[in-house]
């Protein structure tokens, strides 16, 4: 059997290669994703900040929530849920003095860390190694990882030292902004690690010990790191980590963000994974259907079914070992690649590497060998019931059978975008990547009917396309009775235009509504003040002659907990000023208060059930639970957040606490420049995952074309024969083309309106079917050009020879 398999690969070698060539770019996709994503989930912190320390006692670093739920039969189920806090909680002052009465402790340093922004006295910003934060300590705890003095002195009142990544761009003299105020500061030494500059991931500012506290508005320190040797710390002195846990103790500011490149890679391999099954299976499956004259002839010659099954896959396996041989490999320079612009965009840290994992390696071969395997097993039942005695026909037709089953697997997969679109909340942060899974259900719908759907529009299409003279008569009828191999060059053309479309007109969508809410929010305002600055001086800004109305602006994070879970969100805090409204977030119930309460989102409360006079705990960005109660419900979120908190609650537990835009009514300012609050790195990052797939499905639909047309050298030299010229030939292939092209994009726009109709009626409550005229139109005319031309060129080189 295996010599038998080797040798029909031999001997149908140019049928085989658009099968390879599909296997090559499936697996590479696969592998490259597969690192993508496993890279991401084993990423480690860069350095440790606390290596010179045997152990340190953390401040809050995430959320914790410990739920109960009754089971039947008097049966308990306990759950805990954390989530990572935006800031660090702090420790008492005095935790440092207890600990250095501990047997065996020799040494104890507070660090008292935060975030600070320094810039030249011109202006110009001074940002860490690869635009890194800025975080300030007291220069105590230099000794923690350790840094040590290169050059000039420790400082001393209104001095600080630098690392020397930072004093390379920096001049004597800094402008330092924290939330306590903007103060003048020299800087009075460089100091820097064992053998390196700086610290990956964050840049170091050293102040004096009796300024940490006046500059950082902390009352007590972050961390406390000890050193010695055979003790053990209380039991309620805080968090005790050691070993590679110290960096847990960092600012989270000051350590890479994996959380949401985790989601971006996970829908990577996702969006490339369905591509490259469906584009393989359905090559594998065009390849074994070109085939059946062979096959007939086997069975004459006393094949059992069974046999020529194993055939088929022992044949795709050959194909496809040898396509992972090659494609493997290129999996890792692809995940580089895509890695270095995801870096580019600032939707990765800088820090993030791809690394080789031979067993993601494996597992893409591995998926590669199945699917092939699989989808030739699949296309074989029902290619090898063809009887023996078409192998003295002219042509050789697949047995029909199996609508039930298509029917069946097309119902399944329709009820599971319905499900989708009917009961998941496509409004909400999930919406892009279930738009995503709704739109692949379709897809399977679309495959899983092949010919069934097929046939119904190549019926009407044909006869428009085909209309005016015997060429395209021809085509037409050729078309309506071959509407399996329609099928099979259609349906890549619906997946690249349903695919790609989706995600580039739901993504327009999102950056639409966010601009016109932004402005809508805003509209009040006659001028802007930039952001950036501590509380206090945007009081000052804001109460200057001439200003009636002022609303500022502090961005944060907060955490709410939802059936046992705390969830992090987007929100703002907010302080008004003046007779003038400023800000519009279009409050639907209640209004907006002061302190000790709160506003959240139209689509927070609905999601928590949350109702006006509704009390509600908030963790804020340090980890302290505050029980404050629900003010207003609001609409404009969009750029803004879902949460709007007291700005001077925000700036007491947020160590950043600068403030964003300070919106104003009068006093001359302009609102030239404002820019829309917007995800840009993941729009980027969309962006990018789009070009990657309409690549991929590109290469998939031009490899499909040339599949179909070397299976019909046979049929184009009878037609040669005949009496048809070679620009005939050209003609028909074209017109057939046309009307295969055509059928394609209108399964591709049905999907392409279901889904993008859905999102926007979930986003806003309008339908739009076509959400940004420019990038339909444009998705429309590259696919269809791409699909006329791979469509007429491999027919030319067919038809070329004798």
């Amino acid at each position: 059997m295996i010599r038998l398999a080797l040798g029909t690969l031999r001997t149908h070698r140019a049928a085989c290669a658009g099968t390879f060539f599909a296997a090559v770019l499936a697996v590479a996709l696969l592998c490259g994703a597969g690192l993508l994503l496993a890279s991401v989930l084993t990423a480690a912190p860069p350095a440790d900040r606390f290596a010179a320390a045997d152990a340190v006692v953390s401040g809050a670093r995430e959320v914790t929530v410990t739920s109960s739920k009754h089971k039947k039969k008097d049966k308990t189920k306990t759950k805990t849920k954390t989530e990572r806090l935006t800031g660090a909680g702090t420790l008492p002052a005095g935790l440092a003095d207890r600990l250095r009465t501990v047997p065996g402790v020799t040494s104890v340093v507070a660090d008292t860390a935060a975030p600070v922004r320094i810039a030249t006295p011109d202006g110009r910003a001074v940002l860490g190694a690869d635009d890194a934060p800025v975080v300030a300590h007291g220069w105590a705890s230099a000794a923690v990882t350790p840094f040590t003095l290169r050059s000039g002195h420790a400082p001393g009142p209104g001095e600080v030292v630098l690392d020397a990544d930072l004093a390379a761009r920096a001049g004597d003299t800094l402008v330092l902004t924290s939330r306590t105020g903007v103060r003048t500061v020299r800087v009075a030494g460089v100091a820097a690690p064992a053998g390196r500059d700086a610290l990956p991931a964050q840049g170091a500012l050293f102040l004096a010990d009796a300024d940490v506290a006046a500059v950082t508005g902390l009352a007590g320190p972050t961390a406390v790191a000890v050193s010695g040797s055979g003790f053990t710390l209380p039991a309620d002195a805080g968090t005790v980590l050691t070993g590679d846990e110290k960096v847990r103790a960092d600012l989270p500011g000051a350590l890479p963000d994996y959380i949401a490149p985790i989601s971006i890679f996970g829908f990577v391999i996702g969006l490339t994974g369905f591509a490259a099954v469906f584009v393989l299976t359905g090559t594998v499956t065009l390849g074994v259907r070109q085939r059946l004259r062979e096959l007939a002839l086997l069975r004459t010659a006393g094949a059992t079914p069974g046999q020529l099954r194993r055939l088929l896959g022992l044949e795709s396996l050959l194909l496809a070992g040898l396509a992972a041989l090659a494609g493997a490999p290129l999996g890792i320079p692809f995940a580089a690649l895509v890695a270095a612009r995801f870096r580019a965009l600032g939707a990765v840290p800088a820090q993030f590497e791809v690394r080789v994992n031979v067993l993601v390696v494996l597992g893409a071969v591995l998926v590669g060998l199945l699917v092939a395997y699989t989808g030739a097993r699949l296309a074989g039942r029902r290619a090898v019931r063809i009887a023996p005695t078409q192998a003295l026909a002219e042509t050789a037709v697949a047995p029909s059978g199996g609508v039930l089953t298509r029917v069946l697997a097309a119902l399944v997969t329709t009820a599971g975008a319905v499900a989708v679109l009917t009961f998941v909340p496509l409004g909400g942060p999930l919406g892009m990547g279930m738009s995503f899974v709704a739109t692949a259900l379709l897809l399977c719908t679309v495959a899983a009917l092949g010919p069934l759907a097929v046939r119904p529009l190549t019926a009407v299409v044909s006869r428009v396309l085909g209309a005016g003279g015997a060429t395209g008569r021809l085509a037409a009828m050729i078309t309506r009775a071959e509407s399996r191999r329609v099928a099979a060059v259609a349906v890549p053309l619906v997946l690249m235009f349903a695919l790609n479309a989706v995600m580039l007109l739901n993504g327009a969508l999102l950056t639409d509504l966010a601009t016109a809410e932004q402005a809508a929010r805003t509209s009040p305002a006659t001028g802007r003040a930039p952001g950036g600055m501590p509380l206090a001086e945007a009081r000052r800004v804001a109460t200057a002659p001439g200003v009636t109305g002022a609303a500022i602006t502090l961005p944060t994070r907060a955490i709410v907990v939802r059936d046992g879970k705390p969830e992090d969100y987007a929100a703002q805090g907010l302080l008004t000023l003046g007779a003038e409204p400023v800000l519009d977030l279009a409050v639907t119930s209640g209004s907006l208060a002061g302190d000790g309460t709160f506003a959240a989102s139209a689509y927070l409360a609905d999601g928590y059930g949350w109702h006006v006079g509704d009390t509600v705990p908030v963790w804020l960005a340090d980890g302290t639970e505050v029980p404050l109660r629900l003010a207003a419900v609001y609409d404009r979120a969009r750029g803004f957040g879902d949460l709007v908190l007291p700005a001077e609650l925000v700036a007491a537990h947020d160590a950043v606490g600068l403030t964003g835009p300070v919106w104003l009514w009068g006093g001359g300012a302009s609102l030239s420049g404002a820019v829309v609050s917007s995800d840009a790195d993941q729009q980027g990052a969309w962006e990018l995952m789009v070009v990657v797939s309409l690549g991929f499905t590109a290469i998939a639909v031009v490899n499909t074309f040339a599949m179909a047309a070397a299976g019909r050298r046979r049929e184009f030299a009878d037609l040669r024969l005949a009496g048809a010229t070679a620009g005939q030939l050209h003609r028909l292939a074209a017109r057939e083309a046309l009307i295969t092209v055509a059928v394609g994009l209108l399964l591709g726009a049905l999907v392409t309106g279901v889904v993008t109709g859905v999102f926007s009626v979930a986003q806003d409550g309008t339908l739009r079917l076509f959400a940004d005229a420019r990038t339909y139109l444009t998705m429309l005319g590259t696919v269809g050009g791409l699909g006329l031309l791979a469509g007429v060129l491999p027919t030319r080189f067919a038809v070329r020879s004798r």
